[in-house]
């Protein structure tokens, strides 16, 4: 699915990452875990292609369709959209109908879908996110951090959604559960020091990991 081959990047004189190579295979779900400031989300942006790599290839397969989230996704909404609206302008063959389903799917019933996007939370606009991005589902899911400013149900929402998704997926949570319900292999990066350039790949889940080291990720968290 995607193939990094001796890729750099370097902020300033920080070097991040240096000439590492990782391949992603089909139905793999890597969780990439690692201290703040190891490189996880410039990795994430690299795979999507929203930030090239100073050095190195990557390389996407053939017939891929990418769904990538980060915060930053939250601000490509128009604030002066209801939520109907928004949707009805990402989807404008879809029927009425099917675009509330969806939202009513995402928690957003009755006279929500009125709602102005100015007006929504972090979480609503992050269940919104969502929501358009597995309308019509990619098959190479990347997430940076999608639990962020999500309530419990919601979260545990958005992570029956992910689990029953059967593409390949890319990801960064310091979220316990999600780690431990959507990880098939693990990437760390920074290793002990948090500083390391060179990743380690460990082909287990999240839970083999821990096994395995003897501690949580950097961060973790219920």
């Amino acid at each position: 699915m995607a193939t990094l081959e001796c890729v750099t990047k370097a902020y300033g004189r920080l070097v991040v990452h240096d000439s590492v190579s990782l391949t992603i295979r089909r139905g793999e779900r890597w969780c990439v875990m690692g201290k703040n400031g190891a490189g996880k989300s410039t990795l994430l942006k690299m795979v999507a292609g929203v930030l090239p790599p100073d050095s190195g290839t990557v390389r996407l397969g053939a017939s891929l369709k990418i769904g990538y989230f980060a915060q930053q996704a939250l601000d490509l909404l128009d604030p002066d959209l209801t939520i109907e609206e928004q949707l009805q302008a990402d989807f404008p063959h879809e029927s009425i109908g099917v675009l509330k389903s969806l939202a009513g799917a995402f928690q957003f019933s009755g006279d929500e879908i009125d709602k102005k996007i100015r007006a929504l939370s972090g979480g609503e606009k992050t269940r919104l996110v969502m929501a358009r991005m597995l309308l019509e589902p990619p098959n190479f899911l990347v997430l940076d951090e999608p639990t962020n400013h999500l309530d419990l149900t919601t979260k545990e929402m958005l992570l029956d959604a992910l689990r029953d998704f059967d593409g390949t997926m890319l990801f960064v949570s310091h979220d316990r559960e999600f780690l431990r319900g959507l990880s098939n292999r693990v990437l760390e990066l920074g290793g002990e020091s948090g500083t390391d350039t060179q990743p380690r790949e460990y082909p287990g889940s999240y839970v083999e990991y821990v096994a395995r080291t003897g501690h949580e990720a950097p961060g973790v968290h219920r």
